[in-house]
């Protein structure tokens, strides 16, 4: 398939207003179906870490997954626009990124699968969306556009780079960058060490149990949402579970930033932050006000696990 990338590679695009939650719906379930092939074939990591997909230079990635003496990724390609299955024997198949119904891209990634000889059943059930259409008879969403899926991959990129360097300065246990296919979004999460209570659950299509287990220790979360049909700003967040007393009250920068209620999290709306004069200045300092208010108020050991004057590796000797 030919090349149909924008032609301009601009950090912190403008992502679209108006019309691009059709393609945003259709690729999240793309994304699932995918994901969920990973799920199957990968040992069970701890708080599913096994599970998300992975950014990469040009789009989203499996990373490798096992498949008895081979191995297999598949990498949805949103310059090339399309999804490549790379096999450790060389072998490997190509597959369209286009208008195209969730059920017609489960068919074909299903077909192709099988003649490599990697057939993966999966639970075609989407996870995390309430009333969600099984993946093969999901005729509904069948948008993409290739300007919208091309900025949404270039932001993605953007957040990606600064979380990375937020999660440098970090010696304690941490998440890797990882991009989750049920809720849609990137995160990287800390943790404290200490056990925490039992997670209330209720995640539509999500088992507690794995809510529980994913939040079995106090965490501090940072995260880039890129929006929905009901939600269409995309925003940055941060949560700290459990929300230690006060958090809410806390001032952090930069000024656009506030709490959401409903979701027990701080906000910063994408747009601020491309918008400042240092975009990716401004979303660290987002993320360094909402873990330090997290790990103060809730008494977390900070000096056993940051690097010093958050530095990012040991000084000198």
């Amino acid at each position: 398939m030919p090349d149909t990338r924008v032609s301009h590679h601009a950090p912190w695009p403008e992502l679209p207003r108006d019309g691009w939650t059709d393609t945003l719906a259709t690729l999240h379930l793309w994304t699932q179906i995918v994901g969920k092939i990973r799920l199957e074939r990968t040992p069970w990591i701890n708080h599913s870490w096994h599970v998300p997909l992975y950014v990469t230079t040009r789009g989203l990635g499996t990373s490798p997954i096992p498949a008895g003496d081979r191995a297999f990724e598949l990498n949805f390609d949103f310059l090339s626009h399309c999804l490549d299955i790379r096999v450790s024997d060389g072998v490997g198949a190509r597959i369209p990124l286009m208008p195209r119904s969730v059920a017609d891209f489960h068919a074909e990634v299903t077909a192709q699968l099988q003649f490599l000889g990697l057939e993966t059943p999966i639970d075609t059930t989407p996870s995390e969306i309430l009333d969600g259409i099984p993946f093969e008879a999901d005729h509904e969403h069948d948008s993409y556009d290739v300007a919208a899926v091309f900025a949404l991959w270039r932001a993605l990129l953007d957040a990606h780079n600064v979380f990375t360097t937020f999660r440098g300065r970090f010696i304690g246990k941490c998440s890797p960058v990882h991009f989750f296919w049920g809720s849609f979004d990137l995160a990287v999460t800390r943790f404290s060490g200490r056990d925490a209570p039992p997670h209330p659950g209720g995640i539509p299509a999500l088992p507690d149990w794995v809510a529980r287990e994913a939040y079995s220790h106090e965490v501090s979360s940072l995260g880039f949402w890129p929006g929905n049909a009901d939600n269409p700003t995309p925003i940055f967040y941060a949560y700290a579970y459990p929300g230690p007393e006060g958090f809410s009250r806390v001032k952090v920068r930069p000024e656009e930033a506030f709490w959401l209620d409903d979701l027990s999290e701080f906000a910063l709306p994408y747009d601020a932050v491309r918008a400042a004069d240092d975009p990716a200045a401004a979303l660290l300092a987002f993320a360094q006000d909402t873990y330090e208010a997290a790990a103060d108020l809730a008494d977390w050991d900070r000096e056993a696990l940051e690097w010093p004057d958050a530095a990012q590796g040991p000084k000198e000797a």
